[in-house]
């Protein structure tokens, strides 16, 4: 357990803060669990409120470029005011739910390259707004989900990175404002008409939105092209290779 100590506008002797989650691993639609433990410093303190969010390193393009930003999303408040005794200490439990649109972090027990998600810890003490720590956050696939990417590792496809960016993927149920891109190279069968692809889960309690984008080439055809697809997540029982290579195919042609 590391607290760290709340300065505010306490200043040196201020309480200190240490959030641990019992479940630091989840699924999208989820809930995280764990508790805000607080020790009071010298004297007492008046705390106003205790909010928890997920935080992810989120891509944003300019015309002149692009660059990373911290995105805050699915806020909680996890605590009202409270009063904090000098030397007090107290636990604060909670459960945080996970959006069905989280980011995976984790395939196979992996983690993806470029992924950064956490919980962080916001505490409201005497008006000013102390940011806490940031505690790692794995997401794993739903079993629907699961199938996909096994379905394109078994198509030859390679998976390459993944990033998040920021904006809205058109004609899709996507609710948060930014979506994960999985990159893969193309598998040696389709080398000839596309030199990768992205792939991009929406999903919610009912279905998950499969959107992959193609970088086409070849002789009479060429640049990106974007096909949304949709399961259900009774589909995370079957497997899917059929399925999305009937997809591949009929986006780039046999």
């Amino acid at each position: 357990m590391v607290f760290k100590r709340l300065l505010g506008a306490l200043g040196v002797g201020g309480p200190t803060v240490d959030t641990v989650l019992s479940t630091p691993t989840v699924y999208p639609g989820g809930t995280v669990h764990g508790q805000v433990n607080l020790v009071g410093g010298d004297r007492d303190a008046e705390i106003n409120g205790i909010t928890l969010c997920l935080v992810a390193r989120v891509e944003v393009e300019y015309e002149d470029g692009e660059a990373h930003r911290t995105q805050e999303f699915a806020p909680l408040r996890v605590s009202g005011p409270l009063r904090l005794a000098a030397g007090e200490r107290r636990a604060v439990p909670f459960a945080l739910p996970v959006p069905w649109e989280a980011p995976l972090t984790v395939v196979d027990g992996h983690h993806l390259s470029g992924m950064a998600l956490g919980v962080r810890t916001d505490v409201d003490i005497a008006g000013q707004l102390d940011r806490g720590d940031t505690d790692p956050l794995a997401v794993q696939p739903l079993p629907v989900q699961q199938r996909v990417l096994e379905a394109l590792s078994a198509l030859g496809f390679h998976f390459h990175r993944a990033d998040l960016e920021a904006g809205h993927i058109r004609g899709t149920g996507q609710t948060l404002p930014f979506y994960q891109e999985i990159e893969y190279k193309a598998a040696p069968q389709f080398a000839h008409r596309c030199n990768e692809v992205e792939l991009s889960f929406v999903t919610d309690p009912y279905r998950v939105e499969v959107v992959l984008e193609f970088d086409k080439r070849g002789m009479f055809h060429s640049g990106d092209s974007v096909r949304t697809f949709v399961l259900d997540h009774g589909a995370g029982q079957h497997d899917l290779s059929g399925t999305v290579d009937g997809w591949v195919r009929g986006v780039l042609g046999h």
